[in-house]
């Protein structure tokens, strides 16, 4: 995936440059003009007071607001995207506090060395906003776009942001927002293609222990991760020399616990995980991931609310539907990381699933082949099967009934 728009932004911002992002359509539907708190000139503030419109406000880390002892602005936050407003502040230096001059001062004394909490006057004309830790990978808002790219660009974590509206008062949508930035020269960006940015460079595991493994199958070595963002664990089972090796034979299975514990037949999770393990054995050498993604994302118990919906008709895909989730919720970006950390850029990999191999050579892993892993239907898993070649992708060589 090409990243250099991202890379336009940052040095924009690194050279005080205002820049353009906007959030998805399913969301706010809405850009901001975005700068950094160094770069709170008079300027860059008149600039978003007279063609942005919208409120400037002023996201920053959580670590700089504890410093700044900003409380929230409400105790009880009933927003429709939560978003974590503190109590509005003037530098104590300021008169009225509103101007785009003593706005942008107000700004920039928020990342001033030695600053203090007693230095800001509570209320005032300048309204913090409290990113969350993970950015965008945890919440996709403004907010977290604002100090994602602050932190990327090696600038201290605060800056502005203010929405974009139409003459008429209305938000300025995506077109107008693509035609603002050509006729302004400013860049633009998408939180989306943040996201993924962050996905390809960010550390986003941790290796945390490494022990022998003697299985049924073989003798394996275990390696453990967490996922940095939310505290998952996930697992790298290796066989036999793998680090810096081309070509390496790799299945990335998702967890289930009904099919590769219980040994369920509603699925073929735990024949997949049983002749992937063997494969390897035979093999003599290959990795098998185990990442937490039970019921392709949506967790136990929800997976058994889909059961429920699949025993009345439904199928797999439209009982995730109902439930309120996406037909797969599952990204590899960890999985791609994980086999990174362990040496790996290319793969035989073990799927049927073509989202699979499309993921992960966006995210840098090169996949030589695609090899089947495919498991003879049973009474119980045929339909699921059936909607996973027919309705989701995937490369299956039953027939159709």
């Amino acid at each position: 995936m090409e990243y250099r728009k991202i890379q336009e932004t940052l040095e924009a911002l690194q050279k005080g440059r205002l820049v353009l992002v906007i959030d998805d359509k399913d969301r706010e539907n809405e850009g901001d003009l975005i700068c950094s708190a160094q770069a709170a000139t008079t300027e860059n503030v008149n600039f978003m007071a007279t063609y942005a419109k919208g409120l400037i406000c002023m996201p920053m880390s959580e670590s700089l607001a504890n410093q700044l002892m900003l409380s929230p602005m409400v105790e009880n936050n009933t927003d429709n995207h939560k978003t974590a407003f503190t109590v509005s502040i003037d530098y104590k230096e300021t008169t009225t506090g509103i101007s785009a001059e003593e706005r942008g001062l107000t700004a920039r004394m928020c990342v001033a060395e030695d600053i203090t909490p007693s230095d800001f006057r509570r209320p005032g004309h300048m309204f913090p906003l409290i990113a969350k830790k993970g950015g965008v990978l945890e919440r996709n808002g403004h907010t977290e776009a604002t100090v994602d790219l602050l932190k990327l660009a090696g600038l201290k974590e605060c800056g502005l942001c203010c929405e974009i509206m139409n003459h008429d008062g209305k938000m300025m949508r995506t077109d107008d927002l693509i035609q603002f930035s050509k006729k302004h020269n400013i860049p633009l960006i998408t939180i989306k293609e943040l996201q993924e940015y962050r996905k390809v460079y960010d550390q986003l595991v941790e290796r945390v222990s490494t022990v022998n493994m003697p299985t049924r199958y073989g003798n394996f070595k275990a390696i453990s991760y967490i996922d940095k963002l939310n505290g998952e664990h996930h697992l790298a089972l290796i066989m036999g020399n793998i680090e810096d090796e081309a070509n390496v034979l790799c299945r990335i299975h998702s967890e289930c616990l009904t099919g590769d514990v219980l040994g369920s037949l509603r699925c073929d999770c735990g024949q997949q995980f049983d002749k992937a393990m063997k494969m390897i054995v035979e093999n003599g050498s290959g990795v098998l991931l185990y990442l937490r993604q039970e019921g392709r994302g949506i967790g136990l118990i929800n997976k058994l609310k889909a059961y429920h919906l699949q025993d009345q008709g439904m199928d797999t895909l439209d009982a995730n539907l109902a439930l309120g989730f996406e037909g797969d919720l599952r990204e590899y970006h960890i999985g791609a990381q994980m086999l990174k950390d362990l040496g790996l850029q290319s793969l035989h990999l073990l799927t049927n699933n073509p989202d699979k191999v499309e993921q992960l050579e966006k995210y840098g892993i090169t996949i030589s082949s695609r090899i089947s892993i495919e498991i003879e239907a049973n009474p119980y898993d045929s339909f699921y099967l059936e909607t996973k070649k027919n309705r989701m992708g995937h490369i299956l060589n039953m027939e159709e009934k």
